[in-house]
């Protein structure tokens, strides 16, 4: 058996959403964890992995705290010696792709979405670009999740030695099972993710005063990643939202929500958006890259422009204006998409077919 080394700024988005990959390379090699957190070490571990606890400040920007997880991360390669490092997310791509390839040992990296990266100017985005081209220069293969995404590092210049697209991380089928829709009159738009501003709150915040009732709740899923609890509070007291708070199942939220509202100003592939069609539940999306590949207007749902809360406005009254049969009829058909498109059984099979490319198996 070879040895794989995994590399993850956080065991629940491994567990949750690359956890069949895992599975994959556990049924042909033996594979460490690199990861910060123990929120799915027990399941990890219960699979036979092995954990490495590693430190990561993921938002911070800190030269030292960052020299020290690069040099974290290229004594752990030549530790263990793995025939192949997989990578995802921005730190574990960057700096241990750096590692990996100073050690010659071949790596895989994700591009899982760019944030507001690539918005800055100056002096920022020359460091952010130099960075990712030299975490990324010498890597076996990056996927990436959408076309944008691609076509951003390739007008930067910043190259592998090759690329493939997947359709994000899949989704688990089985785990978001289609559910039926909920009968009455009553609508519930769920919005999931961080609360923060560039996850569209403040546009979901406007909607949510102007569309809500006794007939039209407007609910978060999610964990404050920025400083909105006190305002938050205030609406929540006043009855204009409902906080549900962070779950790590979210399946029977989003079994029990009429919509599932995806406001980013950026994505790598939406999790929630596929996740929560999959469930049969129509979609209020972005009309940005990683949204789009998603949804169809009109079909199984509506897109606006992130950042216009009337066009999410808009969007919501269109979805109002129907009947509870055509929304039930636009969340079988968003079923549908996920089980011809995003299957993630179809992703497994395109890391596991690098993965054999590279290490000759």
């Amino acid at each position: 058996m070879g040895r794989v080394l995994i590399l993850t700024n956080s065991s629940g988005g491994l567990y949750d959403f690359r956890n069949e990959f895992v599975q994959a390379l556990r049924a042909e090699h033996e594979v460490f964890i690199s990861m910060p957190d123990d929120t799915k070490e027990k399941e990890l571990k219960a699979e036979g992995c092995q954990i490495i606890k590693t430190a990561i400040n993921r938002r911070g920007i800190n030269p030292l705290e960052d020299l020290k997880l690069y040099r974290t991360y290229s004594k752990m390669i030549k530790e263990l010696k793995p025939d192949l490092v997989v990578t995802y997310t921005i730190k574990p791509n960057i700096y241990g792709g750096f590692a990996a390839g100073r050690r010659k040992v071949p790596y895989i990296a994700t591009i899982t979405g760019l944030g507001g990266a690539f918005d800055k100017t100056g002096l920022l985005l020359k460091v952010i670009v130099t960075m990712y081209r030299m975490g990324l220069k010498k890597a076996s293969c990056v996927f990436f999740q959408n076309r944008e995404n691609r076509g951003i590092f390739q007008n930067f210049g910043i190259t592998a030695m090759k690329s493939r697209m997947v359709m994000g991380s899949g989704v688990n089928l089985d785990r978001h099972c289609y559910e039926e829709y909920p009968a009455g009159k009553e609508a519930h738009f769920l919005f999931v993710g961080r609360v923060m501003k560039e996850r569209g709150i403040l546009e979901f915040i406007e909607a949510a005063k102007k569309l809500h009732s006794d007939q039209v709740f407007f609910d978060i899923m999610g964990y404050c990643d920025e400083d909105y609890q006190e305002l938050l509070d205030t609406l929540e007291q006043q009855g204009i939202l409902h906080q549900i708070g962070f779950h790590t199942e979210v399946h029977e939220y989003l079994a029990a929500a009429s919509a599932i509202v995806v406001a980013s100003f950026h994505e790598g592939m939406s999790n929630a958006l596929i996740e929560g069609a999959a469930t049969g539940r129509p979609v209020i999306a972005s009309n940005i890259s990683g949204c789009l590949e998603a949804f169809e207007e009109g079909k199984t749902g509506f897109g606006f422009t992130p950042g216009k809360p009337e066009e999410l406005i808009a969007a919501m009254e269109k979805f109002l204006a129907l009947s509870v049969e055509e929304r039930a009829a636009m969340g079988r058909r968003a079923r549908e998409k996920m089980e011809m498109e995003f299957d993630r059984k179809l992703v497994t099979g395109e890391y596991m077919d690098e993965v054999h490319q590279i290490l000759g198996t």
